[in-house]
């Protein structure tokens, strides 16, 4: 068996020309279709249009043009059945050997802000994902080629022996299954939100490998890292690495943290994180101030974690970034000094991302999360708070002093694992109590971390005290103010205990658990 007949028909004509003329060096008849039909003419690659073939013209602006019997005959057709050999002899059929396709541009499509709807319908392809499903279901006998990437091999095997080997076809159809149901995925999920239904019945997502990674969490667990296709510009996906190793499993997660972190504020911000949740956040005049702060929150924690800022890193700041081992430095940019400086640092990895300082409300989207058998989906948690928003419910009124930190403290406390307490002071955190079994024992720590900074500072929890115990706490550490969502049936133990040591607080009337 050898491949005689290919049929190609491709959106995308990048290394086309080229294939397609060594194809026919080696006597490779090639039929195809509209665009790809004349760019291959116009380069002197003999070729035989579909409506040859079909003895049909290509009708209604291209929509049917290959679904005809000629062709899918001709792909379908089990080479070692009698049967089928006889229909195919009686009917005046000729085999295919090899289809080259690739879709429409939907995801390019759909992704242009000014789309429209019927824009977006046209550019659902109906032949391309026939033909090339028909293809791969008879992988047996017919090569199916997605992929520009695989020319180069497929050429290499059919001048080595004529045809591919059944090992690259069963390769090649298995990659043509996951091309045409990511296809079909974007369609769905597009459709979904059009029609305003974005947790169907079957939810469908569908993920482009970044890299492999060297391993997970763990160094026995493998690993690889994946994008949305139409991810946004400022997620972690997007970011540029300017310098240093390969990003690592728990690098991705702790970064990506960082960044859902740092966005929360328009103002200049850095954020330190270890294990996905902050260790230091200070926001200043300029990054390197706030960077100072950051620093300064906890500067044992911060040592081998990963740091966010929201402006471009300047050589003041990388001065004082290259004193400590840092994993990663997420930023805007920059300059020209700061790479040179933190570029002699052979491991830290330098990621470049825009839009972290626009100041523009977060969109929300889904959140797919994992579990043994399945996975649950929820929107992102980008609900933000403003002064207006807030229930004072204490006799004592905050501080314009207290409710700006107030509000700091509340932006925090919603990135770190529940039960979470955050104390914050001059603009930057000075304790931190994250994921603990009860309040009590997150505030203990927070309090702790915190030490003699603790007093006049606020606090900040990301939900509901269930009793006056950690109010308690926070007053004899020398608290002066409390947010939290408010919300139990204890509130008013939670209000009485306030004002007896004079604290102000107030309800945001929401929560922020995170798990």
């Amino acid at each position: 068996m050898s491949i005689k007949r290919a049929l190609v028909s491709v959106s995308d004509k990048q290394g086309i020309v080229e294939f397609c003329r060594e194809l026919s060096k080696l006597g490779v008849e090639i039929i195809s279709t509209g665009g790809t039909s004349t760019l291959l003419a116009k380069e002197g690659v003999p070729v035989i249009g579909i409506s040859d073939v079909t003895g049909f013209p290509e009708i209604m602006d291209g929509r049917v043009k290959t679904l005809h019997p000629a062709v899918h005959s001709g792909l379908l057709a089990v080479r070692d059945n009698e049967e089928h050999t006889r229909q195919m002899q009686e009917l005046g059929l000729d085999y295919i050997d090899l289809v080259v396709v690739n879709l429409y541009p939907f995801a390019a499509t759909i992704a242009k802000p000014d789309v429209s709807y019927e824009e977006a319908i046209e550019n659902i392809d109906i032949g391309g994902p026939t033909m090339l499903r028909s293809a791969a279901k008879n992988h047996a006998f017919v090569s199916v080629v997605v992929d520009s990437a695989d020319y180069a091999a497929v050429l290499e095997e059919v001048r080595a022996g004529g045809d591919t080997t059944l090992e690259t076809r069963k390769r090649l159809a298995a990659k043509v299954f996951r091309h045409t149901a990511a296809y079909d995925a974007l369609i769905s999920d597009y459709l979904a939100k059009v029609t305003g239904d974005p947790l169907p019945e079957r939810y469908t997502v569908t993920y482009e490998k970044v890299q492999d990674l060297r391993y997970g969490e763990n160094p026995h667990q493998k690993a690889a890292f994946y994008r949305k296709p139409l991810a946004a510009a400022d997620s972690l996906t997007a970011a540029e690495q300017l310098h240093g190793k390969e990003l690592s499993y728990n690098n991705i997660n702790d970064a990506n943290a960082a960044l859902q972190i740092v966005k929360e504020f328009e103002e200049p911000a850095v954020v330190a994180v270890k294990h996905m949740n902050p260790c230091g956040v200070g926001v200043g005049a300029s990054v390197y101030e706030a960077y100072q702060k950051a620093y300064n929150a906890d500067p044992t924690s911060i040592f081998g974690g990963i740091v966010a800022a929201n402006r471009i890193i300047d050589a003041d700041t990388a001065n004082l970034l290259k004193e400590i081992f840092l994993e990663i430095i997420l930023a805007p940019g920059f300059t020209d000094e700061a790479l040179e400086i933190l570029t002699k640092k052979k491991n830290i990895r330098l990621l470049k991302l825009g839009n972290l300082s626009t100041g523009a409300a977060r969109q929300s989207n889904f959140v797919v999360t994992s579990i043994e058998g399945g996975m649950v989906v929820q929107e992102s948690d980008v609900h933000s708070v403003n002064a207006e928003d807030l229930q004072v419910v204490t006799d004592r009124k905050p501080t314009e002093e207290e409710l700006k930190q107030l509000l700091f403290g509340w932006k925090v406390v919603k990135h770190v694992k529940s039960n979470a307490i955050v104390l914050a002071a001059d603009d930057m955190t000075i304790g931190v109590g994250a994921g603990q079994m009860n309040r009590v024992g997150a505030a203990k720590i927070a309090i702790e971390q915190a030490g003699d900074k603790a007093k006049g500072a606020v606090l900040a929890s990301d939900a509901f005290f269930p009793m006056g115990d950690t109010l308690e706490l926070a007053a004899k550490a020398g608290i002066t103010a409390v947010i939290q969502p408010g919300g139990s049936v204890k509130d008013e133990e939670s209000i009485k205990v306030a004002n007896e040591y004079g604290i102000a607080m107030v309800f945001t009337g929401v929560r922020h658990f995170k798990h």
